[in-house]
């Protein structure tokens, strides 16, 4: 008997969807919603499934960005064997997105227990959102906004990937909310920090599936929720993006921010009542 059924895998596609690449925290909306469904959020099986069905959101990203995915990926490899084409951007960045996914990397294998264990809490979750929209309103008022993709440098990239490592220990403060966040203390306008955060977002998410896929289908999740899952969130992550990009291109992050404080204060009082542990 699957840990997850089918059903239950279907919401759980679409909740991953939905808020894989919004600043709202996916992880800490997959633990409520566990938590709703009765669902053990620590239990190995069900961490594996979550970090897997995130495979189906970033699917979404490679096809969403695919002629970008292409022309970075060219530059580099027409970088590795010809020294003139070290001089393009997209080489640079190719290397950038590289080097700045090593810092999150490093601490997921290093803090494994902890991330499975005590900080997959839904009170951390709760704690998390709170505070994490304290930095997102504060990184959105001190960003000056002023520059664009192509001003993007290895200092950025590195500063940003690191910041991944934020939503890996503490759930609930969002990963695209991290990088993000980031992003507009460095002054990158909203568009290009949302663009940032998603290639940023694709070695760390594809890695972390494809690890935790072995594990899931060994502990006790069948091939298909597992399928079910990351199929339903690929499709919902697609329009998760398009919809996105155009609302950081007119709105500020308010209406993230005001949503995550109310969901933490929720979850809060669901947690302070009893109805979720």
């Amino acid at each position: 008997m699957s840990t997850i059924s089918v059903g239950q895998a279907v919401v759980l596609g679409a909740v991953e969807g939905v808020t894989e690449f919004l600043p709202v925290s996916s992880t800490g909306h997959l633990k409520i919603t566990e938590g709703l469904m009765g669902i053990p959020v620590d239990a190995d099986a069900v961490v594996g499934f979550s970090a897997v069905i995130q495979v189906g959101a970033i699917a979404a990203v490679f096809v969403y960005f695919f002629k970008d995915i292409v022309r970075i990926v060219s530059a580099w490899g027409r970088g590795l064997v010809d020294r003139e084409e070290r001089h393009h951007h997209d080489y640079k960045f190719a290397w950038w997105v590289i080097f700045a996914t090593i810092p999150i990397v490093a601490v997921g294998l290093a803090a494994k227990p902890l991330i499975e264990g005590p900080l997959a809490s839904l009170w951390v979750v709760a704690a998390s959102l709170i505070v994490g929209s304290g930095v997102m309103w504060a990184a959105d008022q001190m960003g000056r906004h002023k520059r664009g993709e192509d001003d993007t440098t290895f200092k950025d990239a590195m500063l940003v990937g690191s910041s991944q490592i934020l939503a890996l220990l503490f759930p609930g403060f969002s990963r695209s909310g991290a990088t993000m966040s980031t992003a507009l203390i460095l002054d990158l306008d909203r568009v290009a920090a949302t663009r940032l955060s998603f290639f940023l977002g694709i070695p760390a998410l594809t890695g972390a599936g494809l690890y935790e896929l072995k594990d899931a289908l060994g502990a006790g999740v069948g091939v298909a929720p597992l399928a079910v899952g990351t199929v339903v969130s690929f499709v919902v992550a697609y329009a998760s993006i398009a919809w996105l990009l155009k609302f950081v291109a007119k709105h500020s992050f308010n209406a993230f921010v005001i949503y995550r404080i109310v969901v933490g204060v929720l979850l809060l009082g669901l947690l302070g009542a009893g109805v979720l542990n």
